[in-house]
């Protein structure tokens, strides 16, 4: 049996569509062995109902309220835990404000694990260039960097989750669920935990990912520390693994990548700007980097590199905040929306590619001073 879980808060507009289509696919590619799970955050806007009045034909389904800290790691453990109570092969979780999902997707997403090919399955979507600039100029390089596994999007909120995984994830100490994990910083934990634990993980080609996009500089600076904060703890927890870690390799795609364009976001550069310029001194900084950010609102790849570096060491000593590194990142995007303007999202990959290889190269620097 497979369980697709659904975390939702306030999602009455998306969220029977997901429900309706994930029957679809448990129907054509599992024999309907399968049950779909909503995990609440307590939405006021009747996302259980719109959830459980979805036609979801013989495929079983429930739809409950979490309990513990609220945000989305909480609502996963609760179907982590459903799972493992139902005895069940595999988890697949979808974003309940998913407007891409695909019947196949299921099978993308779960088929490798029910085949013994997989412990984990994360996805591999066609983004527009300004969708994912958390993933795009932290979590993806730094995880490749530190974790040698070329995972491109590990924090991109739709995966495969076979029995080894989520039970690895619920024998972990119960004050992890204190922390961000129970927030945002779930995605990049359990992917990060998974391949320091030596699982095995493939991607899955889904297309391009249409969702509830947030522009970076209005919506995302909560989401940004709660995943840095849980990023930077787990350099510290697994430092043992990334410090021998000396290549990156592939991470094998299963089906067909697709090339297609996305759909268009915008991006409020100026306000961007004008918040990267609030930044402020930092002592473990140099200098110039601070003032350049002040003065121009932007941020080279090799000055971005040298912030994440330094905030990540000092994160360790308790010297720094991730608050005080928002500015930077709002710096990093405005150079990254700049430079790539007249670009296509594929023309655009090659810069986050070239970010990654820098990012790997000085990797040895990262460990003198850590």
């Amino acid at each position: 049996m497979i369980v697709v879980g659904i975390p939702s808060y306030n999602n009455v507009e998306t969220i029977r569509k997901v429900a309706e289509i994930a029957a679809r696919g448990i129907e054509k590619y599992f024999k309907g062995s399968g049950v779909i799970v909503n995990s609440d955050g307590g939405s006021s806007d009747g996302t259980r109902k719109a959830f459980m009045s979805a036609d979801t034909g013989s495929v079983k389904k429930e739809s409950f309220e979490y309990e513990g800290i609220p945000g989305k790691g909480s609502a996963m453990r609760a179907i982590f835990e459903y799972a493992k109570k139902h005895d069940a092969d595999a988890i697949v979780f979808l974003d309940s404000d998913l407007r891409s999902v695909e019947p196949w997707w299921i099978d993308r997403l779960v088929g490798p694990i029910i085949s013994d090919d997989s412990d984990y399955v994360t996805p591999y979507y066609t983004r527009h260039k300004y969708d994912g600039t958390i993933t795009n100029h932290i979590c993806y390089p730094m995880t490749s960097t530190l974790y040698g596994k070329k995972v491109r999007q590990p924090i991109g909120g739709d995966f495969g989750v076979g029995r080894r995984a989520y039970e690895l994830y619920l024998s972990k100490p119960k004050d992890v669920w204190g922390t961000n994990v129970a927030r945002f910083g779930i995605d990049i934990w359990m992917t990060t935990t998974v391949i320091a634990s030596g699982l095995r993980v493939l991607q899955a080609a889904l297309g391009a990912k249409v969702h509830d996009v947030k522009d970076p500089g209005k919506h995302l600076s909560p989401m940004f520390v709660q995943v840095v904060s849980i990023l930077f703890s787990l350099m510290v927890e697994y430092e043992n693994v990334w410090k021998s870690v000396d290549e990156i390799v592939n991470v094998p795609v299963v089906g067909e990548s697709s090339n297609a364009e996305p759909e268009e976001i915008r991006v409020d550069l100026e306000n961007l700007k004008e918040k990267a310029k609030a930044v402020k001194n930092v002592e473990f900084l140099d200098d110039k980097i601070v003032k350049l950010v002040k003065k121009y609102g932007e941020i080279s790849q090799d000055d971005w590199i040298e912030v994440v570096q330094s905030f990540a060491v000092a994160f360790r000593d308790d010297r720094a905040e991730v608050e005080d590194m928002i500015p930077f990142y709002f710096a990093r995007v405005a150079s990254f929306v700049k430079e790539t303007e007249h670009m296509s999202s594929v023309e655009a990959e090659r810069i986050i590619e070239d970010q990654l290889r820098k990012f790997f190269e000085k990797k040895g620097d990262l460990i003198k001073r850590w």
